[in-house]
């Protein structure tokens, strides 16, 4: 269970949350703060991206083409590790709170490589055995582009300072370009401009009692639809 945060009760009202849920979306929307909210309310286990821990990416955001290559790949194999690891680890209770999808990774990498960086990468990624389990629900956050720098901002991570609007802009396309295709498991997109995941209670518990009633198929939450 996720230690660092309160767990927040959820009435499942004879539910059963989704046994891998996997929360996707670009920096700064809060996808990490709600993977670690929803493992603590389901008591579950987390898979998390740690970018934190990537030595490139500090430099990659002050110079993004001399860094690119060895961000990405760094990347790659740290998302290949988590998931080998989590496989051998849940054979036999694999409920987990994933915040990405290795599947969006050679996304990222088309926007930030060159053209025979890309090509190196698409090799690598060929060769690599990533045996990732299909989610049970994928909850995709959206968010304006100034929403995006408030926030990231606000939480003033040193290795963030030097990232573009421009470069938020181009994610907020690309991941609105894979999601508008994406059916390899059910999907709740949610407008995350106008909510407060991370403070505010209720917006969380709403969310929560949404998502538990689907099953299959591509959703929508937007809060300015609901009193």
């Amino acid at each position: 269970m996720t230690a660092e945060l309160r767990p927040i009760a959820v009435d499942l009202k004879g539910r059963t949350p989704p046994a891998f849920i996997a929360v996707e979306g670009p920096i700064g929307v809060g996808k990490t703060t709600l993977a670690k909210k929803l493992a603590a309310s389901f008591n579950y286990g987390t898979l998390l991206e740690d970018a934190e821990e990537n030595p490139f990416l500090e430099k990659f955001y002050r110079n993004r083409q001399q860094q690119a290559l060895a961000t990405q790949l760094f990347f790659l194999f740290q998302r290949a590790q988590k998931i080998q690891d989590m496989r051998q680890a849940d054979i036999f209770s694999p409920v987990r709170v994933a915040d990405f999808l290795v599947e969006k990774d050679p996304l990222f990498a088309r926007v930030n490589l060159e053209r025979d960086e890309y090509e190196l990468y698409q090799k690598v990624y060929q060769q690599l055995t990533i045996d990732a389990p299909k989610p049970d629900l994928v909850i995709y956050l959206q968010a304006a582009t100034d929403v995006l720098l408030s926030r990231i901002e606000h939480r003033g991570l040193a290795f963030e300072a030097g990232i573009e609007r421009s470069y938020l802009e181009r994610l907020n396309e690309v991941y609105s370009e894979f999601f508008l295709y994406y059916d390899d498991a059910p999907l709740l997109i949610v407008n995350a401009s106008e909510i407060d995941l991370a403070h505010s209670e209720a917006d969380y518990k709403h969310l929560v009692d949404y998502m538990l009633d689907i099953r299959s198929g591509r959703h929508y939450f937007n809060p300015t639809f609901f009193g």
